[in-house]
Formats: C-alpha cells, structure tokens, sequence
C-alpha cells in the first residue's frame, strides 16, 4: 500500500527528492504521492520534518 501525506505537510520539498521512483510532486500548494509509482519504500517519510507521509 502506497504511503500517503497528510494535511501537516508544509510544503518543504524534502520528500520529492529522496523518492527513487519519482512518485511526488507538487499538488494544489502541498505534495502529493502517486500511489500507482510509489513502491512503499519509505524513503520520504525518514525525511519529513513534520511528519506528515505515513503508510497508506
């Protein structure tokens, strides 16, 4: 199951840049995660400073 971000997402980008399969971008001023591209790595959660990704 896909991880998902919350609405405590602050719009920081540090998420976008670890995910290996590019599955995050920007959406309506926060960002979003493709659930059909993401792999369930976790990678962008160990870097949220507000911890706002969580698995979906």
């Amino acid at each position: 199951m896909a991880y998902k971000i919350t609405d405590a997402c602050v719009n920081c980008g540090a998420c976008e840049g670890e995910c290996p399969v590019e599955a995050i971008s920007e959406k309506d001023g926060a960002r979003w995660i493709d659930p059909a591209k993401c792999q369930d790595c976790g990678a962008c959660a160990g870097v949220c400073p507000t911890e706002a990704i969580i698995a979906g």
